[in-house]
């Protein structure tokens, strides 16, 4: 589909889809030994995670929402790191035939506002149509919206830094509230 290249922006490509990802478990281990206990694709994504600015996370469209595997692993990834993501940013994009993107756009894009990571917009959703990557292709408005895609989160990403460098980091809240109302009240 084209390569368009961001400059001063180093990316990488992590296949996920047809990896063999099982959910989480929630079992805490990851709390004692600082990585999740199914030692896969996920606790190698992690440390590339924990070092990264940014992260895009992409999916076709299955049955109204994302891939299987792909929503195993974002549970497990985000769940089992403890390191700060606050401020790395974050976008989803969708591939569907029809219908479901939507949805599933919202789906993907919840693991970064539950982080305190921004989340990068376009002129549109970021989604593409088609059925297969031909007819993507052919989705001229899809592309255009993944290239000014591709320039905000690098602009985003940019700014935040330097951001940092002047401001520093926006105060932080002691995480001590959770609400759960045991009592009943």
């Amino acid at each position: 589909m084209g390569n368009y290249n961001i400059p001063g922006i180093e990316t990488e490509i992590l296949q996920v889809g047809s990896k063999p990802v099982r959910g989480c478990i929630a079992c805490g281990t990851c709390e004692k030994n600082g990585k999740c206990v199914f030692d896969d694709i996920v606790n190698e994504a992690a440390k590339k995670f924990e070092e990264c600015d940014g992260l895009i996370v992409g999916s076709p469209v299955y049955y109204g929402s994302a891939n299987g595997n792909l929503v195993s692993f974002l549970d497990r990834l985000f769940y089992s790191t403890s390191f700060d993501k606050k401020m790395k940013v974050g976008a989803s994009v969708v591939s569907c035939r029809r219908g479901g993107n939507t949805a599933t756009f919202d789906e993907l894009n919840k693991y970064f506002t539950i982080s305190e990571m921004p989340v990068v917009s376009s002129r549109y959703w970021n989604m593409v149509h088609g059925f297969t990557e031909e007819d993507v292709e052919k989705d001229l408005e899809g592309l255009q919206t993944m290239r000014i895609l591709a320039r905000n989160m690098a602009f985003l990403i940019k700014s935040i830094q330097l951001g940092k460098e002047k401001y520093g980091m926006p105060e932080m809240e002691d995480t001590k509230y959770f609400t759960s109302f045991p009592d009943g009240k």
